[in-house]
Parts: C-alpha cells; sequence; structure tokens
C-alpha cells in the first residue's frame, strides 16, 4: 500500500479519533491544529482514549505507548508536506475548508491524496480549490470514530480510479469498512438518517406520542439501538439543524426541511448531551 503517512488537519472530536485509527493501524500521522491550546485538547482526548482501552483490557501499556509514538502534532501546514493522505476534519465551513485545501496544495507532495471528512457539503465545491481534484476524495467517518466501523468514500466526477483503490486500500488496513457514494450532499447514510431523525421531531409536534414512546417504540419495535430523539440528543441538535439547511438547499424537498420546533430549540441553546439539555435533561447525575 502506497499511503505510509498520514496527516490529520484538526484535532477536535473527529479529528483525534481519525488520527487514533491511523496511529493504531501502523501508519505514522501527524496531526495539526490552528492553535497550541487546540491541539493540546485533542492530543490529551487520543491519550484518553487509549487509556481506556488498557483499563478495559482491550489493549496493553506498552501497545499504547507505540501508538503515542506514531503520533506528532504541529500548528503549522508545512509540516503535512510530505504525507501521502491528508484528512480534513476542521469547522464545517466551505470557505474555511477552501481556504485550507488551496494553502495545503501548495505544499503538499504531488502524489498527496486528500480527502474530506465532511458530513453534509458536497466534495467537488471542496476539491476545485485545488489543483488536484484527481486526487481528492470524500472519507466520512462516524462517531466515535475508534469503534465506529463504517467509512463513506465519496468520488466525485473528477476522481480517479488509482486514488479511490489507494484510499480504499487504506480504510481497509484500518480495520473498517468502505462504503462507496455518489457525491451528493448527505451521501448515503445522512440522506437517509436525516427525513427520519426530522420525521421523529415532527410526529412529537404533532402529539403522535411522547419523547420516551417515541424512542421506545422505534427501538423495541424496529431493533434500533437508541430511539431517533436520543440519538439526536447524542448527535447534537445544532448539528443535525446545520445539516439538514445545507441538505434542505440542495434537494428542495420538504423531508429534508428542518421543523419549527428543532429551530426553536437551537436558539433556545437545547442543543443535546453537550449542552445538558436537549429532547432529554443530562443537567442532573
Amino acid at each position: 500500500m502506497s499511503i505510509k503517512k498520514v496527516g490529520v488537519m484538526g484535532c477536535g472530536l473527529m479529528g483525534s479519533g481519525i488520527a487514533e485509527v491511523a496511529a493504531r493501524s501502523g501508519h505514522e500521522t501527524i496531526v495539526r491544529e490552528v492553535s497550541q491550546e487546540f491541539l493540546d485538547k485533542g492530543m490529551a482526548r487520543i491519550e484518553k482514549s487509549l487509556g481506556r482501552a488498557v483499563e478495559k483490557g482491550k489493549m496493553e501499556a506498552d501497545e499504547r505507548a507505540a501508538i503515542l509514538a506514531r503520533i506528532s502534532g504541529t500548528t503549522e501546514l508545512a509540516d503535512l508536506a510530505d504525507c501521502d493522505l491528508v484528512v480534513e476534519a476542521i469547522v464545517e465551513n466551505l470557505e474555511e475548508k477552501c481556504r485550507t485545501f488551496a494553502a495545503l496544495d501548495e505544499l503538499a507532495k504531488e502524489s498527496a491524496i486528500f480527502a474530506s471528512n465532511t458530513s453534509s457539503l458536497t466534495i467537488t465545491q471542496i476539491a476545485m480549490a485545488t489543483q488536484r481534484p484527481e486526487r481528492f476524495v470524500g472519507l466520512h467517518y462516524f462517531n466515535p470514530v475508534p469503534v465506529m466501523k463504517l467509512v463513506e468514500v465519496v468520488r466525485t466526477l473528477a476522481t480517479d480510479e488509482a486514488a479511490l483503490a489507494e484510499v480504499h486500500d487504506y480504510v481497509r488496513a484500518t480495520g473498517k469498512e468502505p462504503v462507496d457514494c455518489r457525491d451528493n450532499s448527505g451521501f448515503i447514510v445522512n440522506r437517509l438518517l436525516v427525513p427520519y431523525l426530522l420525521d421523529a421531531i415532527r410526529a412529537y409536534e404533532e402529539g403522535v406520542g411522547s419523547v420516551e414512546d417515541i424512542d421506545k417504540a422505534m427501538q423495541l419495535g424496529c431493533g434500533h439501538p437508541m430511539g431517533p430523539l436520543t440519538l439526536l440528543d447524542f448527535v447534537g441538535l445544532d448539528t443535525t439543524y446545520y445539516i439538514a439547511n445545507i441538505m434542505f438547499e440542495e434537494y428542495r424537498e420538504k423531508r429534508f426541511a428542518p421543523p419549527p420546533l428543532l429551530k426553536q430549540m437551537v436558539l433556545a441553546g437545547r442543543h443535546g448531551r453537550k449542552s445538558g439539555r436537549g429532547f432529554y435533561d443530562y443537567s442532573g447525575k
């Protein structure tokens, strides 16, 4: 496999997970953040994740040390110049992603493959900010990255077969399962999941059932590990609202339109688990 060194732009929740998975599979990994403060937080998150694996007996202490030795951090974009693959996991903002990739494109070696972890923006929009759209793909991981096995591999009209094959080999080498997607907003999972989550909110708005009963019905009736309203709290209502707006703008279909209640909850600061309150209250024990 040609991908030996992996760069990750962004060391937040997703970026730190992507870096951890790369290093776990034996790849030399370098993570870039915009400030030392954010970098330190991200590296601490990786150390904590690996520490939990040791505590649970899923990893030996010396293996943890070896993984951490393969990860380095930086605040300089130029330090990613010799990476074979660079995965972007920065803020979900098209202009910022395009600006960052355009700058990296000037520094990275010609053979490098670029990938974005965006969950809602189209890959083509970002790829065209570079001079290598044929070596640009989407790599959409799922949270928590070390646990979730799926990676959506998104090709554009410009992506060449060789780059796609290299990325597939890399994803499998990290213990994940790739699925191929066309470059449409939402790809496969969010295209199907977001309307389901929005319909659950509409059902609650219309008095079809209580929050608890809607969740219980989907868990016990359909075998889902968690109900849709619990899942919304876990994903983040603000995140779902943002994604739904992007998808509605692209498709102009009612099923992607955010319900009024979702907008009101976001405006009220009820974003789910991370804010302490969403459809459920997390402020207590």
